[in-house]
């Protein structure tokens, strides 16, 4: 019965960390596509603009990316390398795309 609840608690475990990851995949591709959308949009209107009148100042800069802090990134994927979700390989391929970042 205890390997049996283990088991259970694990694949809890694993589905929730899966889910997390999935959340938070899908609003940062939200978020690029928002900003692709609005850039089409604003290059739309820029050229129905030049053809009726002069092209007017470009808008500033969307805001950068708040930087990602590489030690959480790291805490996060030694967890998911303890819980079983990533490989010996996985885990050093993506450590090393962190640290040269």
């Amino acid at each position: 019965m205890p390997g049996l609840l283990r088991g259970v608690a694990r694949t809890a475990v694993v589905a929730g960390t899966a889910s997390a990851v999935a959340g938070r995949v899908q609003r940062r591709q939200s978020q690029k596509f928002a900003s692709k959308d609005a850039q089409a949009a604003e290059s739309d209107q820029a050229d129905q603009d030049q053809s009726a009148a002069p092209a007017p100042p470009p808008a500033p800069a969307a805001p950068a990316a708040p930087p990602v802090d590489p030690i959480k990134q790291l805490k996060e994927l030694a967890e998911l390398k303890e819980q079983g979700i990533l490989t010996e390989d996985e885990f050093a391929a993506q450590k090393a795309k962190i640290l040269a970042s």
